[in-house]
């Protein structure tokens, strides 16, 4: 009998004791909950705070080209201005309209042309022409497949771009003054300085 009394007591004892903890681990549990849900939300925040911030610093290898140079015929275009001031050409913007990038050179603005060959190569070329170019109208507009010079009215097959030196055409820029890595075209900022007395009277 008394065994009896001892087994329920322990029993009672038993029951009361998990009443007790049961309350208890939902208490934790639902904490560990909360604690998870907050983390999610500082790093959720976190994430938008710093994607927000980064889309606001403004992008200081990127510049904007030739904008809307009605004279040059191109439309917005954009490349890239490298930190050591060298004019970098993305290739994959490349085609078959001639693409023109404006380059400044203590406030003298050049123009370079680069344009996709029906043989698919990449030419580049100052907009300007090795005869008119003191007139300050000796720049090119391209008209079908031609490149047409503002000054005397020349007509110069695009195909002929970095191919023909002197007469009334745009200036070459050849392999030799240019570096071609297979995604961009890179021009030395040296060699645009030393460029820049034929677009003294150049009027973009």
């Amino acid at each position: 009998m008394e065994k009896n009394k001892v087994v329920q007591n322990q029993k009672s004892k038993g029951n009361k004791t998990n009443q007790t903890n049961r309350p208890m681990k939902l208490l934790i549990g639902s904490g560990l909950a909360v604690i998870v849900l907050v983390g999610i939300v500082l790093v959720a925040i976190g994430k938008n705070n710093k994607q927000q911030t980064y889309n606001a610093q403004p992008n200081s290898t990127q510049v904007q080209l030739a904008s809307n140079n009605v004279q040059s015929g191109a439309s917005s275009t954009q490349g890239q201005l490298a930190a050591n001031g060298d004019l970098v050409i993305p290739l994959s913007g490349i085609t078959e309209k001639a693409s023109f990038y404006q380059y400044n050179v203590n406030g003298t603005k050049l123009e370079v042309i680069a344009i996709k060959a029906a043989d698919g190569s990449i030419r580049t070329a100052f907009n300007t022409c090795q005869v008119c170019y003191s007139s300050g109208k000796g720049y090119y507009v391209q008209q079908g497949d031609n490149l047409v010079c503002q000054n005397c009215g020349n007509r110069f097959k695009a195909d002929q771009v970095e191919v023909s030196k002197g007469g009334c055409n745009p200036v070459p820029i050849f392999d030799a003054d240019k570096t071609v890595d297979g995604t961009n075209i890179t021009i030395a900022k040296s060699f645009l300085e030393k460029s820049k007395t034929m677009f003294a009277k150049w009027k973009s």
